[in-house]
């Protein structure tokens, strides 16, 4: 059974860090782009970082603008395992967070079409 498994939310004061984790079981992430997404109430979801497949692409990572600078997106390949590092927070990042996998490879940060398989979502809370 292909399916992805997020961890690592939780509440964290402004300014703090938190490190979600995107487990693939069934699938191997290699061949996969990996997307994290978000979504605040009431707001649509955004792509809030990718990297590409390192076995189909050339594993770029990307980031909305909103995070570059704050977060980092790696994979573990070992572990099948994608993580975004969450540095900086806001009150702004609160939201559900989601992680998918694009089976072209390419990912994008343009938009959340091309990804395919979605994990179950893990809610990050950033408050004082």
């Amino acid at each position: 059974q292909v399916q992805l498994v997020e961890s690592g939310g939780g509440l964290v004061q402004p300014g703090g860090s938190l490190r979600l984790s995107c487990a693939a079981s069934g699938f191997t992430l290699d061949y996969y782009a990996i997307g994290w997404f978000r979504q605040a109430p009431g707001k649509a979801r955004e792509v809030v970082s990718y990297i590409s497949s390192s076995s189909n692409s050339d594993g770029r990572a990307a980031y909305a603008d909103s995070v570059k600078g704050r977060f980092t997106i790696s994979r573990d390949h070992a572990r099948n395992t994608v993580y975004l590092q969450m540095n900086s927070l806001k009150p702004e990042d609160t939201a559900v967070y989601y992680c998918a996998a694009d089976s072209s490879g390419l990912g994008t940060i343009a938009s959340i079409d091309p990804y395919d398989t979605w994990g179950q979502r893990t809610q990050v809370t950033v408050s004082s």
